[in-house]
């Protein structure tokens, strides 16, 4: 991983490649992220950051040029060059200009609801591949639990790491009723995961019961996962979780596929 802010690539060159007819699942990511920002043309997000990506480039050309003419700011230092849109003349922009140009990608919280949630999520999914070693009878179902752990660890790590980085500001406490229960975080309720009865049936199932028990509820783990992606996808903020959620859209889609093959 790069950096805390694109964690999960990288951490997916261990693991297995999906196939590649199933890249159609990343176009769902990007619908999802349609509704929420659906303009007549790009995102000024994209554009700064592509405009970002380019000012080294742009900066050590301009510098080069030695003409002392267009790519210099009227003090003398060097403009950064910020790409159109589609019809559109490039801007010259100062450095102070640029900064203030960078779109607010501050995490709202849907982007909170889905790291804390999916770290659950994907701690339920290491528990249940865990218990394949030593009980499916199907070297498919082995290698796809090492491939769930080999991506869903990492995965874990790094979106603690952006929860120390993004501390959710707490929220008033809400008056207590007497008698009332006590309020917090529901994960049972979450999309996908498995009850503690199915967890225990899965412990004592062996062979090829284990296998279909297996790929039965991690199928409907997946499809859960995928769901909360989706919704993080529309109704976050931060471009960080938009990456770590449309990554979770493509390979576990792609897993689901596999499973139900293997079923």
């Amino acid at each position: 991983m790069p950096s805390l802010e694109s964690p999960i690539g990288s951490a997916r060159r261990g693991a297995e490649p999906g196939p590649r007819k199933y890249l159609p699942f990343m176009d769902m990511a990007k619908d999802l992220r349609g509704r929420r920002r659906a303009l007549p043309a790009p995102p000024v997000r994209f554009a700064a950051v592509a405009a970002a990506a380019a000012a080294g480039l742009l900066l050590t050309l301009s510098g080069c040029q030695g003409d002392g003419g267009s790519d210099r700011a009227e003090d003398g230092r060097a403009a950064i060059v910020a790409p159109g849109r589609p019809g559109e003349k490039a801007r010259h922009l100062t450095p102070e200009e640029a900064a203030r140009a960078k779109p607010d990608d501050s995490p709202n919280a849907a982007d909170h609801t889905y790291v804390s949630h999916m770290i659950e999520h994907h701690r339920q999914a290491l528990t249940m591949s865990a218990l394949a070693p030593e009980r499916a009878s199907a070297d498919g179902v082995k290698r796809l639990a090492e491939r769930i752990t080999a991506a869903q660890a990492p995965e874990i790590g790094a979106m603690e790491k952006w929860l120390a980085r993004h501390p959710a500001t707490a929220a008033p406490a809400a008056p207590v009723t007497p008698g009332a229960p006590a309020v917090g975080h529901d994960h049972g309720a979450m999309p996908g995961m498995a009850t503690g009865q199915q967890l225990a049936e899965l412990t004592a199932a062996r062979g090829p019961d284990f296998d279909r028990l297996f790929l039965k509820l991690m199928t409907a783990h997946h499809e859960g996962a995928v769901k909360m992606a989706g919704e993080a996808l529309a109704g976050g903020n931060n471009v960080a979780v938009e990456e770590m959620a449309t990554e979770v859209v493509a390979t576990q889609s792609a897993e689901i596929h596999r499973m139900r093959a293997m079923g």
